[in-house]
């Protein structure tokens, strides 16, 4: 049977400065990402963006904490896992989400951007003599 791994990989602007909770041996940092796709349009028509807000958390020991990346408008990309979280409020009613945990995140990489190169096959021609 294949082995379903929980992780993922998104690259986004952070919506807000993080919120930062110290701990006595650890410290999380809780943000929000704006991560957008382009849905698509009809033919002939441009696609629209769609745009979402995941919730992330980062935890760190206090004596490697480092969330100074973690400003609002930021690009990151981050890498993690999903969490679950259920709980009953106090009207005894129960909810749930996800959180995602942010293992790593930095600044993403960018990547060289390619000149357009013809389409097809090229063949070359022999100068004729």
């Amino acid at each position: 049977m294949k082995k379903v791994e929980n992780n993922f990989a998104v690259t986004g602007f952070i919506g807000k400065d993080a919120e930062i909770r110290q701990f006595s041996t650890a410290s999380v940092a809780r943000f929000s990402l704006a991560v957008s796709r382009t849905e698509q349009g009809q033919e002939g028509q441009e696609g629209t963006r769609k745009s979402a807000f995941m919730n992330m958390e980062a935890w760190r020991k206090n004596d490697s904490a480092s969330f100074e990346l973690l400003k609002k408008g930021q690009m990151i990309t981050v890498e993690g896992y999903m969490k679950p979280e259920e709980w009953t409020d106090t009207d005894g009613k129960k909810h749930n989400r996800i959180i995602f945990v942010a293992t790593k995140f930095y600044e993403p990489v960018e990547k060289p951007e390619q000149k357009d190169k013809p389409k097809g096959k090229s063949k070359s021609k022999k100068a004729a003599a």
